[in-house]
């Protein structure tokens, strides 16, 4: 099975009516991609969710360890790790029933994309969402 992501029409739709972003593998590191590409959405108007047990903040907002540790509603889970760790990650997204399963540009795993996807769940691999917000964004 070939990863097929939706069109970038429907990812534009996803962005505009997303609020909150977890960002898994989040770095405290400014210099770090994880932490410019969630800084981005931040500034854009996204809540983020800092998901990292290496660190306490992200930007004064309290980190969580895990998925399954976030309180309320998440619309995205992007996802900043290696995609041997997209399986487990995936089994966390079903279990807090978050819209939109993101893994971050060349991050691609078969086994993650295909349990989500017989999940009905809506999954977007090897694509940055700081582009994708950029390429759809309406004026």
């Amino acid at each position: 099975m070939s990863i097929v992501n939706p069109s970038r029409e429907e990812i534009g739709d996803i962005l505009r009516k997303a609020k909150r972003i977890a960002v898994v593998g989040l770095s405290n590191n400014p210099e770090r991609e994880s932490y410019m590409v969630a800084k981005a959405m931040k500034d854009a108007g996204y809540d983020i969710i800092p998901v990292n047990p290496m660190i306490d903040e992200w930007e004064g907002i309290p980190a969580v360890d895990r998925l399954t540790d976030i309180e309320g509603h998440v619309d995205i889970v992007d996802v900043f790790r290696r995609p041997e760790h997209l399986p487990e990650l995936a089994r966390e997204f079903v279990q807090i029933d978050a819209d939109v399963f993101w893994a971050q540009l060349g991050v691609v795993n078969e086994e993650a994309y295909r349990f989500l996807k017989e999940k009905g769940c809506t999954v977007i691999m090897d694509r940055c969402i700081k582009v994708e917000h950029a390429l759809t964004k309406r004026s």
